[in-house]
């Protein structure tokens, strides 16, 4: 690592991980443990969540579930995404990397550790038809559109920008339907054609729309408070990520392609190059893949 690319390797890790150097000890645990836990070397989950896409999917996946009033109104009234987004980014990618690599103890209690902190998630918020509804974060459907909205944008990012999903696309929907169960979804989508009716059911059924806390945190998405050396490749990803919505969803959000006039810019190739930048920087296997093939490997 050259002096001149080790700052800018130190922020990413910062924004990813909450420290510059040295391994978070979650991550650490994982090299501890008493079996293989629920994913290992050479499955789609591994494959997909341990790819550079991630850094493009993470922000797919906040702009498509704030297109549901429910789970919108939990991050809106609970979260502190305004005051520490990159506390709550952190948090997300310590459960992702928990259950991908961790056993399946590790797995458990990470998701049930966010659980618990969903329990006093509720409140009011007006729903898609216009109609009062009550909302709780741990509510079946709310978690099951969350795991809809990141499953299809791991998915469908590592699909324009990774190499292949080991045993093809059902695989990782298949296997991340583990995710979602362990966060209290009831009967997950299995396969891809399932994934993509089940999103589609929620727009069908009038329950998505875009209001005003809708732009708010799209704004808020598009301009994130990250350090100003790592501000021109987010904007590259942020328009990887618009690039990749269906068009449907794209225009749901209000959001068009990103273009120069009338000319469409060539932003799937340019997010490619910054996503192999970023491969360069933190390396093509990440932390948590390292600490659980220690794991593996001591036990046998």
């Amino acid at each position: 690592m050259s002096r001149l690319t080790e700052p800018l390797r130190a922020r990413l890790q910062e924004t990813l991980s909450g420290q510059q150097t040295g391994l978070p000890d979650w991550i650490s645990e994982f090299e501890h443990g008493t079996d293989a836990g629920y994913f290992g070397p050479g499955s789609a989950v591994w494959a997909v969540n341990g790819g550079m896409s991630t850094l493009v999917a993470g922000v797919r996946a906040l702009l498509m579930q704030a297109l549901h009033p429910g789970a919108l109104a939990g991050v809106y009234d609970w979260s502190r995404f305004r005051e520490d987004p990159l506390g709550r980014l952190s948090g997300t990618i310590r459960w992702i990397f928990t259950v991908s690599y961790g056993d399946t103890t590790q797995a458990v209690h990470g998701s049930e550790w966010v659980k618990r902190l969903h329990e006093r998630v509720v409140g009011d918020y007006v729903d898609g038809h216009g109609h009062p509804a009550r909302y709780a974060a741990n509510d079946p459907d709310l978690a099951r559109w969350v795991h809809l909205a990141f499953t299809d944008a791991f998915l469908s990012t590592y699909e324009i920008w990774g190499s292949g999903v080991p045993g093809g696309s059902d695989a990782y929907v298949d296997e991340w339907a583990i995710a979602g169960e362990l966060m209290g979804v009831v009967d997950p989508p299995r396969t891809r054609a399932e994934l993509k009716a089940a999103l589609h059911g929620y727009a069908d059924a009038g329950e998505l729309r875009c209001d005003d806390h809708t732009r708010e945190v799209v704004r808020f998405v598009r301009r994130a408070p990250l350090r100003r050396s790592l501000r021109p490749s987010y904007a590259v990803l942020f328009g990887g990520a618009v690039s990749s919505l269906e068009p449907r969803f794209r225009e749901l959000l209000g959001l068009r392609m990103p273009h120069l006039g009338p000319i469409q810019l060539p932003v799937r190739a340019v997010t490619g190059l910054v996503l192999r930048g970023a491969g360069s920087l933190l390396g093509e296997q990440t932390a948590g893949e390292r600490a659980a093939r220690v794991r593996l490997e001591a036990l046998g």
